[in-house]
C-alpha cells in the first residue's frame, strides 16, 4: 500500500486526498491550520461545467483560452473542461448541496469571460459548502489528519532527484518533525498574501509549500501572473463575489454611471476600475435593483460582508470596491500527470501551475480545477508511490530544520519584521499590482534585496517554545521574500503586457513571446530564470 502525503487542508488537498485513498493508498493530510479554514471557503461565485442548453464543451474551452491570453494549455484546458460535468456530478454525488432552479436542476449563473452561463452554486457560499463537504467525506474515508504543522522543507534524494517525505514544526509542541511517504502532494494554496491588506487572501496564503518546493530543486512557472479581483471592499479587501455581477450587479461611477461590461474578464474589468478611481476617486458596485428578497437569497454572505466590514445594506446603499490582488496564477510547474520536476513531489489547486489559467484565470474554474486536477493528483500520486515505493535514506533535513529553528531563536530583533512586511505589501500593491513599469519593479527588486541582507536582525520577539505564532509568522516572512524576488525578477523579464500583466511601458502584447512561460528555479542557492515554449 502506498503511502501519500498531502500538505494542504484546502479544496485541492481533500480531493486529492480521497483520490488517493480511493485508489488504495494510506493517506496523511498535514496542514499549518485547521481543516476547513483554506482559502477555498472564498470562492464564493461557482465552479464551471457545461450541463447542458445551449452551452457546449468547446465553448467553455474557448472562454478559458481567451481568458488565459494566450498562455493556456489548450490540451490541458480541454482535459479540465471535458470533465467539468463529472466533476459536478461527483460532488453532487457527495452531498455538496448545490443551489436549485425551478426544475430541481442544479442552478447555474454566468461569471465573467464565460459566454453562457456555466457555474453551478451553493447560494454565494460555494466553496465554503464544498470544502466542508469534504472534510466530512474525509473523516468518513478514516483518512489522518496532522493539524497545526508548519511546512519547513521537503526531504529529498539528491542523487536520485526524489522527494521522500517532508519537515514540519509541530507548532503546539514547538518541535520539528518528519514524515515520511512513498509520494507527496503539495497543495498549499497561494502567494496572495504578500499583498497583505490589499489582497481578497487569509494571512494563511504565504506561498510556503512553493518556497519548499524551490529550495528542494522544482520549477515554478509564471510567477508574475497574480490576478486582482476587481470587486473588493474598499476599506477591508475583503472579497464580494463576481456572482454579485453574475446575479445583474452594476459597477457604477460617482454619478452613478456604468462605465464598464461588468461581466468581461477580469483582467479588464479590475484595470477599468482602477482607471475610474484614478479619474474620478471612487467606484461603486450597484445591487439595489435586485431587489432584498432575491439578495437574501441568492446573495446573503454579500449583504453580510457589506454590512460587517462597510457599514452599508447593499440593499439600500451602493458598495464601495476596488481591486485587489486574489488568485496566483503562477506555480509549480507540473507535468500532465500533475508531478513537478522532482520525482514523486507532485502539486495541486492554487499552489501548482497546471496551464490551464495562463496569463488570467476564467471565473469559475478555479474550484473546477481543484477538483478535477485533485482527483488526478490523488489517483496519480497512488499510482506512483505503488510502483516507485519510498525507501530508507539517511537525509539531514530534519536535524538542519530543527538547527534552523534553534538559531532563528538567538536572531536579534532590531528590526521589526511586520513593519518591513507591511512595507512589502505596500510597494508590492503599487508596484507589482495592476499597472508596472520597469523603473517601478527594480526599485521594489532593490528593497526586497535588502529584506533577505536584514533578516538575521528581525527575528521573532517571543522565544518561547510552545504555540510560538511569532517564530511561524517570522518564518512565513522568509518565504515572502523569498517568492517576491521571483516574482519580481519574472515580471521584469516579461517585457510586454498580457492578461493580468500589464506593463505601461510596454502596453501591447509581444508575439514573439507568445507561448512562451517564465520558468524560474534555483541553482545552488543561485536564482535562475528563462522563457520556454
Amino acid at each position: 500500500m502506498a503511502k501519500v502525503l498531502i500538505i494542504g487542508s484546502g479544496g485541492a488537498g481533500l480531493v486529492s486526498a480521497l483520490a488517493a485513498r480511493e485508489a488504495g493508498a494510506e493517506v496523511i493530510v498535514a496542514s499549518k491550520t485547521l481543516p476547513t479554514r483554506s482559502q477555498t471557503s472564498m470562492a464564493q461565485g461557482g465552479m464551471n461545467a457545461v450541463l447542458g442548453g445551449d452551452d457546449t464543451v468547446l465553448q467553455h474551452i474557448e472562454d478559458t483560452l481567451k481568458s488565459s491570453g494566450g498562455l493556456g494549455d489548450e490540451a490541458r484546458i480541454a482535459f479540465l473542461c471535458e470533465n467539468g460535468p463529472e466533476a459536478v456530478a461527483w460532488c453532487n454525488g457527495i452531498g455538496l448541496p448545490f443551489s436549485r432552479n425551478g426544475e430541481g436542476e442544479i442552478a447555474r449563473r454566468r461569471l465573467g469571460g464565460a459566454s453562457a452561463p456555466r457555474a453551478c452554486y451553493a447560494q454565494d457560499y460555494t466553496g465554503l459548502k464544498l470544502l466542508h463537504t469534504l472534510f466530512d467525506q474525509c473523516l468518513k474515508a478514516g483518512i489522518t489528519f496532522y493539524n497545526e504543522r508548519f511546512l519547513l522543507n521537503l526531504i529529498k534524494d539528491e542523487e536520485a532527484n526524489r522527494v521522500l517525505g517532508a519537515t514540519f514544526l509541530d507548532i503546539a509542541r514547538g518541535e520539528v518533525e518528519e514524515i515520511r511517504a512513498d509520494a507527496v502532494i503539495l497543495a498549499t494554496g497561494g502567494y496572495g498574501a504578500l499583498y497583505g491588506k490589499h489582497s481578497t487572501n487569509s494571512v494563511q496564503a504565504s506561498g510556503d509549500g512553493l518556497a519548499a518546493a524551490v529550495r528542494a530543486g522544482a520549477k515554478l512557472a509564471d510567477m508574475e501572473f497574480i490576478q486582482f479581483h476587481p470587486t473588493a471592499l474598499k476599506n477591508s479587501s475583503i472579497l464580494i463575489s463576481e456572482s454579485a455581477r453574475g446575479a445583474g450587479g452594476y459597477l457604477v461611477d460617482g454619478s452613478g454611471e456604468r462605465f464598464t461590461d461588468e461581466l468581461a474578464p477580469r483582467d479588464v474589468v479590475a484595470r477599468s476600475i482602477h482607471d475610474e478611481i484614478a479619474k474620478s476617486g471612487a467606484v461603486y458596485l450597484d445591487i439595489r435593483h435586485l431587489g432584498e428578497a432575491f439578495i437574501d437569497h441568492e446573495l446573503p454572505q454579500e449583504r453580510k460582508l457589506a454590512k460587517i466590514y462597510e457599514g452599508i445594506d447593499p440593499v439600500s446603499e451602493l458598495i464601495p470596491i476596488k481591486p485587489a490582488a486574489h488568485y496566483s496564477m503562477g506555480g509549480i510547474e507540473v507535468n500532465e500527470g500533475c508531478m513537478s520536476s522532482v520525482n514523486g513531489l507532485f502539486a495541486v489547486g492554487e499552489c501548482a501551475n497546471h496551464k490551464t489559467h495562463g496569463a488570467n484565470r476564467l471565473g469559475g474554474n478555479s474550484l473546477l480545477e481543484l477538483v478535477v486536477f485533485g482527483r488526478h493528483a490523488g489517483a496519480k500520486a497512488a499510482e506512483y508511490g505503488n510502483k516507485s515505493p519510498a525507501y530508507p535514506c539517511e537525509n539531514p533535513q530534519c536535524v538542519k530544520d530543527s538547527n534552523f529553528i534553534r538559531g532563528v531563536m538567538y536572531f536579534t530583533n532590531q528590526i521589526d519584521f511586520y513593519q518591513k512586511q507591511e512595507m512589502l505589501a505596500n510597494i508590492f500593491y503599487n508596484n507589482v499590482g495592476l499597472v508596472r513599469d520597469d523603473m517601478g519593479l527594480k526599485a521594489v527588486l532593490g528593497a526586497i534585496r535588502q529584506m533577505q541582507k536584514e533578516l538575521p536582525f528581525m527575528g521573532p520577539r517571543d522565544k518561547s517554545k510552545i504555540c510560538n505564532t511569532n517564530l511561524v509568522e517570522f518564518i512565513e516572512f522568509g518565504n515572502k521574500i523569498e517568492l517576491a524576488e521571483i516574482i519580481v525578477v519574472s515580471a521584469i523579464s516579461r517585457v510586454e503586457s498580457r492578461g493580468a500583466h500589464y506593463r505601461i511601458d510596454a502596453p501591447e502584447r509581444n508575439d514573439r513571446m507568445f507561448g512562451a512561460h517564465t520558468i524560474t528555479w534555483k541553482e545552488d542557492g543561485v536564482l535562475c530564470a528563462d522563457f520556454i515554449r
